[in-house]
């Protein structure tokens, strides 16, 4: 449910981006009617979904969910019950923002600059962390568990996020102060600050940056800097985290319309990089 809010949150596409969308919708005949949308594509695939279903390919090279969800959100639910080679297959797309279908009789590339949003249970049976109800095999069972996904494929999600059970008298408790519009005006307008950083540059939002220029927006305070660097040593992080950490802070920065990344944003964006078998 979470997940399929996303889309909601964030800007609708502009003109040359829906086209963009639209071009992808057509090549694998999935534009309703001819008619070009602005609403940013939602996919949800199954499981059980092959390897060309996900990235694209088959006899007819069609593009694969990663591409239709091209500007949008891509969320796989159940992560582990995927096959490791279709998970393990994502790491390209997520890191270049395109998909390449190389086959005898051709070879494509596809745009695939999509939001990457994944659910797991902690581990099999999903009393892991639950006192009413134990895992009878913990810890092996959480451990067998996410061993499913690959270290590399986990160092590129940038949030990892523990979400409690939801028991029934938290059902009955009034609703969050702010809500979905208010959530969708705060990232409109941070979007809107990427999108003057970045005017003229090729680039849409932050995690397109890289290199010198991730360096020249992103480089935290004095007291950040020290904070990432000590964290960086203490957990292990690879380059590719800790560049994900500056990404991530950076957005922070901006979703509080502060102009210089400072020591609680760093902080904040190293406390998703926790994840469940690290905890």
């Amino acid at each position: 449910m979470l997940a399929q809010r996303l889309p909601a949150l964030l800007p609708p596409l502009d003109a040359r981006e829906a086209l963009e969308v639209s071009m992808v919708q057509s090549l694998a005949g999935e534009l309703a009617g001819g008619a070009i949308s602005r609403r940013r594509p939602f996919r949800n695939p199954h499981h059980s979904a092959s390897m060309a279903a996900l990235t694209g390919g088959g006899l007819r090279v069609k593009p694969g969910e990663v591409s239709l969800a091209h500007l949008g959100v891509l969320f796989l639910d159940e992560l582990p019950e995927f096959q490791r080679a279709v998970l393990d297959s994502l790491r390209q797309p997520i890191e270049t923002g395109e998909a390449v279908v190389a086959r005898a009789n051709a070879h494509v590339r596809y745009p695939a600059r999509f939001q990457l949003v994944a659910a797991m249970n902690p581990c099999r049976c999903g009393y892991l962390t639950d006192p009413a109800q134990a895992c009878g095999r913990a810890p092996k069972c959480a451990l067998d568990y996410q061993s499913r996904i690959s270290g590399p494929l986990f160092d590129r999600i940038d949030l990892h996020v523990e979400v409690p059970g939801v028991s029934a008298t938290d059902l009955s408790l009034p609703p969050p102060a702010e809500g979905s519009r208010d959530v969708a005006t705060r990232v409109a307008n941070a979007r809107e600050v990427q999108r003057q950083r970045f005017a003229g540059k090729g680039l849409r939002i932050n995690a397109q940056a890289e290199g010198e220029l991730l360096d020249e927006i992103a480089t935290p305070e004095p007291a950040g800097q020290k904070l990432l660097t000590e964290a960086a040593d203490q957990m292990r992080l690879t380059a590719r985290g800790y560049h994900r950490v500056l990404r991530v802070a950076r957005t922070i920065a901006d979703l509080a319309g502060v102009e210089h990344v400072l020591r609680p944003h760093v902080a904040e964006a190293l406390s998703y990089r926790r994840i469940a078998n690290q905890q």
